[in-house]
């Protein structure tokens, strides 16, 4: 079966993962994750892509982005895989290809999972037994959203603003957000959707997004949705 091609529309927050080559490192030192972060953040400015949340792990990283054009985000991710590639390979002494084929990515709907992709990045080192404590991890956007950091490369998502009406608010009911945690099954949906390129959604965002393009962006028919609303623990 030939694979479909990425799905990307121009206003909607898509959820990107890349990994490394058979789940090799992709960052060995600090400095590599300063330069592929930078990279990330100049890139998405140059090719008007909003970068509303992220992680880097050691052999992949998520991405939550916005972009205002639909070549943004393929345009700004294949600029920062050459140029990291370059740097890395050089820095390193080797060859060869350092990604796992093409980038991973969906569209995510606002109002339904947005929040929840964004502790669903949050929560990754924590999934991964790399800390106990999202906020024990700096190599994510999570502390710029609870206040520990302000991260130029982070353009908040409009939705953020609606979780309070001052920072403080907004501050403590994202850290509540995120401690409350996501149960197996959103965990699930929103790993699936991203690495099928299916559309994360219920039956009315499906529609509504079918209409935007030839492409099929859901496994089952549309108005069939098999994912429910993520649920906090």
């Amino acid at each position: 079966m030939a694979r479909l091609p990425r799905l990307t529309v121009a206003g909607y927050p898509h959820h990107v993962i890349q990994r490394g080559n058979n789940r090799q490192p992709i960052v060995k030192t600090d400095a590599d994750r300063e330069v592929l972060l930078d990279l990330l953040g100049e890139n998405a400015k140059k090719h008007q892509v909003a970068i509303n949340a992220y992680v880097l792990m050691d052999n992949h990283f998520h991405l939550l982005l916005t972009p205002e054009t639909v070549d943004g985000v393929p345009l700004m991710m294949q600029a920062v895989g050459r140029r990291y590639v370059r740097h890395f390979n050089d820095l390193h002494l080797r060859t060869g290809t350092l990604w796992e084929g093409r980038y991973k990515s969906t569209l995510i709907q606002t109002d339904r999972y947005l929040l929840a992709c964004m502790a669903y990045l949050d929560l990754n080192p924590v999934r991964a037994g790399m800390v106990s404590d999202p906020r024990q991890y700096i190599w994510s956007s999570h502390r710029h959203f609870i206040g520990q950091t302000n991260d130029r490369r982070i353009t908040p998502h409009p939705l953020v603003w609606s979780l309070g009406n001052t920072p403080f608010a907004r501050e403590a009911a994202y850290t509540e957000l995120v401690r409350a945690g996501l149960t197996t099954g959103a965990q699930h949906a929103i790993t699936h959707a991203t690495l099928h390129g299916w559309a994360l959604g219920d039956a009315d965002f499906v529609e509504t997004l079918q209409k935007l393009t030839t492409r099929r962006i859901s496994e089952a028919r549309a108005g069939r949705p098999t994912l429910a609303l993520p649920e906090q623990r």
